[in-house]
């Protein structure tokens, strides 16, 4: 079985003269199996006669088809299609009362689209996209599964779902007010008091929704879900935007509340899913095209699959790769010539002081930077770039940078090529830059696509990749896991630790998923002080030592898988998390 997606955003008819037409083989009869209706509009894919030999997928220059073949027994058991060429949806995971129930996998394989279904703002349609879909359609079709009752009980309102979306930066653009008076609004139960102390919101209470950072928007729309009074609860990325210790803190309430609700999360920060959830869905397949969402797993399983990329029970490799960690807490390179130093730096902002303590940074090297939200980390990459100058203290320099600030704008009139060619110059055609950025971050598919069109995780890897693609000494990146599913997070680590080995180059990179952090860095500068008010610096440290005191202060512990030696997190109080307290061993066994 063939499936056909055309993106018709990408499709230029009038531009290419139909080449994806004119290379097409004819088949039955003579009919091409791309149609074009009338007036030279957007073509039509006739599914049915394609054959997937993939010649229009080459010809097309603008990257609109998409051709891959499936397993016939799929075609049965499709669960949503948006419509003629887009894409299909494969099965559904099962929700169970009491437990945490996740989806793990790439984005653009319907996770959310899933979370939608579960949620009953859309209706599946079976692959049938050209009929009305209907409720007692959906209950027929699952009447001898679990999940029958479960969308009979959802439709008849005898249960109700409520859905944190992904989109908390759109949060502004549709609300208005400060977050008290947003928050007062939905609390008919009396609940306000208790969530705002425990997702620490108190202090944001005043802030027009317009002017909340990132975190406190997440934090806000987290509040917003829990004050609802539902039996299913829907969580769609949690932790964007959040500190290690905020998410362990949330993940700590929507365990709590699985006790006596269903629960189901999509999270890309792998080590916080592993530590919540009780059992986890992998979908795979290909963006923007096809999702399978698979059996459940134990989340120890789960993850361990999805970093080996390979799923061995339905035999399926979902990535040609696997992901590896090292146990080892020594520096992994040695270290070259000083690039630059800092000493005696602060800075004093408007209600804010920053110390920062003595350091260098040699070629080569990976410095990761760590520590809660509001502590200076991104002033602090600011100075270095250069953008700010700071109150006292020097940073000796005679190195060109490259930076990549947290927020990233897409204020660019024009498309990614564009961009990229205006940005990089003559490096725009260099063979490291193509294969080694550009190819591995999957550049290529959107390089006819408008700058202000692209999705926040797309902007985030053209981003990242214009940073490292410059000439420069030290890069610098801040947050570059925002928006990023989890397969694009881990291969943005090995891109930026491979640039840096292979070009004798230096890096800071500020971010707050540890799986990422401990595979690039050779060391670790950690924040710590008063969010907001103020923050200090310590490094750069080893990083046994720089992962001690960070998440000793986070209070999580973490510990070695047996098989891939990926980070986990410890389950508080249980007996591996005391003795590792008790040595002052939070991060490594040893």
């Amino acid at each position: 079985m063939h499936i056909a997606v055309l993106d018709r955003e990408r499709c230029h008819p009038k531009r290419c003269h139909h080449e994806c037409q004119y290379f097409c083989p004819p088949v039955r009869s003579g009919t091409p199996t791309i149609e074009f209706p009338v007036n030279d509009e957007q073509p039509v894919i006739n599914e049915p006669l394609c054959i997937g030999c993939g010649i229009c997928v080459h010809r097309c220059p603008f990257g609109a088809i998409k051709i891959v073949s499936l397993p016939d027994e799929l075609n049965s058991d499709i669960t949503h299609q948006y419509g003629l060429n887009s894409f299909r949806l494969y099965s559904l995971p099962v929700l169970e009362k009491g437990k945490v129930t996740a989806i793990l996998g790439q984005n653009g394989m319907g996770k959310s689209t899933t979370l939608k279904i579960l949620s009953g703002l859309l209706i599946p349609n079976f692959g049938k996209y050209n009929e009305p879909a209907t409720r007692e359609g959906v209950v027929q079709h699952f009447a001898t599964s679990v999940m029958g009752d479960y969308f009979r009980d959802l439709y008849d309102q005898k249960k109700k779902a409520v859905l944190k979306d992904q989109n908390v930066d759109l949060i502004p653009k549709v609300v208005s007010g400060t977050i008290g008076e947003v928050l007062r609004r939905s609390d008919p139960q009396g609940k306000l008091d208790s969530i705002v102390s425990r997702l620490s919101l108190s202090g944001s209470m005043d802030k027009d929704v317009k002017s909340c950072s990132g975190g406190e928007l997440q934090k806000f729309a987290i509040a917003m879900t829990l004050l609802k009074d539902a039996d299913i609860y829907l969580f769609d990325e949690m932790s964007s935007y959040l500190d290690v210790a905020e998410r362990i803190k949330i993940a700590g309430i929507i365990q709590e509340l699985s006790k006596t609700r269903t629960v189901m999360i999509v999270e890309h920060d792998l080590a916080l899913m592993d530590w919540l959830a009780d059992s986890v869905h992998i979908v795979y397949g290909q963006s923007g095209t096809y999702g399978i969402i698979s059996e459940p797993r134990t989340s120890n399983k789960a993850v361990n699959s999805f970093l080996e990329g390979y799923l061995r029970e339905e035999n399926v490799r979902i990535r040609n790769y696997s992901i590896d960690f090292q146990e080892k807490s020594a520096r992994r390179t040695s270290s070259g010539a000083e690039v630059a130093s800092w000493n005696q730096l602060s800075v004093e902002l408007e209600g804010f002081t920053l110390r920062v303590h003595d350091g260098v940074i040699r070629s080569g090297e990976v410095i990761g930077v760590l520590g809660r939200n509001a502590l200076g980390k991104s002033t602090f990459a600011k100075i270095l770039a250069g953008q700010l100058t700071p109150t006292t203290g020097s940073v000796s320099r005679t190195l060109k940078i490259s930076y990549k600030p947290q927020y990233i704008s897409s204020d660019f009139q024009g498309t990614v090529s564009e961009l990229l060619i205006q940005g990089l110059g003559e490096r725009w055609d260099s063979p490291m830059v193509k294969n080694e950025i550009l190819k591995p971050l999957e550049i290529d598919s959107l390089m006819d696509g408008h700058v202000q069109d692209l999705s926040g995780g797309e902007l985030q890897r053209v981003s990242i990749a214009l940073t490292l693609a410059r000439e420069a000494d030290l890069y610098i990146l801040d947050e570059p896991s925002a928006h990023l599913d989890s397969a694009y997070r881990m291969s943005a680590a090995r891109i930026i630790r491979r640039v840096m080995e292979n070009n004798k180059k230096s890096a800071f990179v500020i971010d707050h998923d540890v799986y990422l952090i401990d595979l690039i860095s050779d060391a670790l500068i950690v924040f710590s002080g008063e969010p907001g008010k103020s923050g200090v610096s310590m490094g750069p440290l080893p990083m046994k030592d720089g992962m001690n005191l960070f998440l000793k202060e986070a209070g999580v512990t973490f510990r070695r898988d047996a098989v891939t030696k990926r980070p986990r997190i410890n389950k508080l109080d249980s007996r591996l998390d005391k003795s590792q307290r008790e040595t002052g061993n939070y991060y490594y066994s040893g």
